[in-house]
């Protein structure tokens, strides 16, 4: 028997089995590896927490912490987008009412951001593929144009004078305001500035106030 015919066998004679063994060709086709038991809510937000940086745990704590507050024991893949979608409207709903409310449309947005990290990192852990990710499904609010605006120059003579002229020290006070217009700095970076941040060369110009 040629080589040909010797795999033709072969190939005949594993069919056979298969069929024996109630297997078709597309079963084994389908056969994906095994996946790690999936965690709760609960259970899987300290382990994204403590993988994130800083910055992103300050911007998602609370929504991850309302997210355990309302499906703390259920399992991460058991959520549909449906039910993504009705707990950003109850986020939306039961915002505090601030003097700048947009509605709650940054709450929502911040909650629909908080699941899709959290989802990133659950395909990455092996617990749902890509195409599981529910929040991905799930659309943020449009966000809306800033309200914030540029202070007119008539107005920011009146602060001028109002600094120069009133006030315990109007002469350091003088010296704050033109370093916030002329740098643009927040509150945080002046009360953060050293002699040592000073620029020797470009004074007035300050080195951190990129990072700050």
């Amino acid at each position: 028997m040629n080589q040909e015919g010797a795999g033709r066998a072969e190939l005949e004679a594993a069919r056979l089995l298969l069929e024996r063994m109630g297997i078709s060709p597309a079963d084994l086709l389908d056969v994906r590896p095994a996946r790690p038991p999936v965690p709760t809510f609960a259970e899987y937000v300290p382990v994204v927490a403590a993988a994130v940086s800083s910055g992103t745990r300050r911007a998602y704590g609370s929504y991850w912490n309302r997210v355990v507050q309302a499906w703390g024991d259920r399992r991460i893949d058991e959520p549909r987008p449906s039910e993504i979608e009705q707990l950003r409207a109850r986020v939306q709903a039961n915002v505090v009412a601030r003097r700048n409310n947009r509605g709650g449309r940054s709450a929502a947005e911040h909650l629909v951001a908080a699941l899709r990290c959290l989802y990133r990192r659950a395909v990455a852990d092996g617990y749902l593929d890509a195409a599981e990710n529910p929040a991905v499904k799930v659309a943020k609010p449009r966000r809306l144009p800033s309200t914030r605006r540029a202070i007119g120059d008539a107005r920011l003579a009146e602060i001028n004078e109002a600094a120069a002229s009133t006030g315990d020290d109007p002469g350091l006070d003088s010296l704050l305001i033109r370093l916030h217009t002329e740098t643009a700095c927040r509150r945080g970076g002046a009360l953060a500035l050293r002699p040592r941040d000073l620029d020797p060369d470009q004074c007035p110009a300050f080195r951190r106030f990129a990072s700050i």
